[in-house]
């Protein structure tokens, strides 16, 4: 049979070509061509050897090349390297394990999920189980009846099916609901893109915003590297303003103008602001009048506010409250038609530290019908976010109230979960500040602690040496020496001459001590063999 197709198409071929002699003159499509093997008909020569790989450095996007992501950075991979090693040959190392201090990942080093969370996420995914009469005593009253409303609220009931591309309508209804519960003003579901994560509907801000290298995002130094990244990756300038570390990490309006104006006489078209509230890696929380002030600003100067308000959830100090930046703005009378705000938030950090589980969502507001289709077709070119995800974030939005079954055991774990980690801040902030050396700001949000260390001259010139930051050089001896794993603040950026590492304060409250004791002793070595 295969002869047979061979022969027929030969057959036909040489036919075509006595109809049409000038057919070999005319350069085939593409499409066509590269349906014809190396041993064509036309008998032309093999190309010549190529002395290069097809992909290589000179050759991929220079934008990737550009891009940096220091929370899974050097020292990570080294970590992670000698985390293979302590498996293969133990006691091969003066530490037993390795601690990670890099990154938000509160499940990854022992943190407990939500109770309710997770009910309703199994219930949903596996809703055969609603109907059987066990169900009643392995699964509490309320999450049976939620996985029931969010199944109701999905096509077909199915939690493996695509959905809406902005998200499950429904979901969305309950997420609308729970922003005006907690700001007072009114949210519209339209305004909701549910988004693995917030990670993409940041990427998703910057395809929209960043035309080319003349259009610029003012971010804050030091900063979480992924607005760093994405700006990079969508070919824009990051326009930087410093915090003020001697003032808790303050965001002042007069370093915003200072910057912007620089911006300008560079020829650079800032575009948007970007927010962290609370801080990453700084830890501050901003407070309102000082939020009102940055409202002012956008609007006087037309930038988009993107405020990324993840941690809304993680405030440790009575002081201090959380104050979305859209409730500000409508607080002060602003309205859709007066300044753009987008709020990100997510299911990966909060008390319920969901990162492996991608749910999240953008509101955003102040924008056209015109603009909304754009950003809604960008969406829909991923198609949807996971629904696993989405389900969650309507939860973290919609949890359970008084009177529910679930309401004392979700209100037990939640403040379990926030009192430690106020706790574990507060005890980790205390251990740095009696390092030689030295200094770190109050932790009033977040996850993170951002020291400062005075490096002796010595180890700035062994770090020279050694082709590496100061503070890079400072957290791989300190991985080595211990198997602590911290960020160097040069990844985050920082004030020229100064130099920083960031440490969550996710470690379970057991394992700080450990955390404590092994810098401490780290520390003392390191600046005895450094002295000047």
């Amino acid at each position: 049979m295969r002869r047979f197709v061979i022969g027929s198409a030969k057959a036909l071929f040489n036919r075509s070509c006595q109809n049409h002699p000038n057919v070999l003159l005319r350069p085939l499509a593409s499409s066509h061509s590269r349906f014809l093997s190396s041993t064509s008909v036309l008998d032309s020569p093999p190309p010549p050897p190529s002395s290069m790989a097809p992909v290589s450095l000179d050759t991929i996007n220079p934008k990737v090349l550009k891009c940096e992501y220091a929370v899974r950075g050097e020292v990570v991979t080294l970590a992670q390297a000698l985390q293979e090693e302590l498996k293969s040959k133990p006691g091969s190392h003066p530490f037993d394990e390795i601690l990670y201090c890099n990154i938000g990942n509160p499940q990854s080093l022992g943190q407990q999920p939500i109770t309710f969370f997770r009910e309703v996420l199994a219930l949903c995914d596996h809703p055969s189980i609603l109907d059987k009469s066990e169900t009643q005593g392995l699964f509490s009253a309320d999450a049976i009846e939620r996985a029931w409303q969010i199944l109701d609220q999905i096509p077909g009931r199915a939690t493996g099916a695509y959905s809406h591309s902005q998200g499950i309508k429904g979901l969305r209804d309950t997420i609308a609901a729970g922003i005006a519960a907690r700001d007072g003003f009114p949210a519209d579901p339209n305004d909701i893109f549910l988004t693995d994560g917030a990670s993409p509907a940041v990427h998703m801000m910057m395809q929209l915003l960043i035309r080319s290298e003349k259009d610029g995002i003012l971010c804050p130094i030091p900063q979480y590297p992924l607005y760093s990244a994405s700006i990079a990756l969508h070919g824009g300038t990051l326009v930087p303003y410093y915090l003020d570390e001697a003032a808790g990490w303050g965001l002042e309006v007069s370093e915003l103008k200072k910057q912007l104006a620089d911006a300008k006489t560079k020829g650079i078209t800032p575009r948007a602001l970007v927010v962290i509230n609370p801080g990453n890696p700084t830890g501050q929380v901003l407070a309102e009048d000082n939020q009102r002030e940055i409202v002012d600003f956008c609007k006087t100067e037309g930038l988009v506010l993107l405020a990324d308000e993840v941690y809304q959830e993680n405030v440790y100090v009575p002081e201090k409250k959380f104050h979305s930046f859209k409730k500000v703005a409508r607080s002060m009378g602003y309205g859709e038609k007066d300044i753009s705000v987008v709020s990100f938030q997510s299911v990966s950090k909060g008390y319920y530290g969901e990162c492996g589980k991608r749910g999240g969502y953008m509101e955003v507001t102040g924008f056209g019908p015109e603009i909304r289709e754009q950003i809604y077709k960008v969406a829909s070119v991923n198609l949807c976010s996971n629904i696993s995800g989405q389900i969650l974030a309507s939860l973290v939005m919609s949890p359970p109230k008084v009177g529910d079954e679930s309401y004392e055991s979700y209100s037990a774990e939640k403040d379990g979960i926030l009192s430690s980690l106020a706790r574990r801040a507060k005890t980790l902030e205390d251990a740095f500040n009696k390092l030689e050396g030295v200094t770190c700001n109050k932790a009033e949000g977040a996850m993170y602690l951002f020291p400062r260390i005075r490096l002796p001259e010595k180890a700035i010139k062994a770090a020279e040496a050694a082709k590496t930051a100061p503070d890079n050089f400072y957290c791989r001896r300190l991985l080595n020496a211990t198997g602590i794993v911290f960020v160097p603040g040069s990844g985050f950026g920082q004030v020229a001459g100064t130099w920083h590492f960031r440490c969550t304060i996710l470690p379970q409250e057991d394992k700080i001590p450990a955390v404590v004791s092994r810098l401490t002793e780290f520390h003392k070595s390191f600046m005895e063999e450094f002295r000047n």
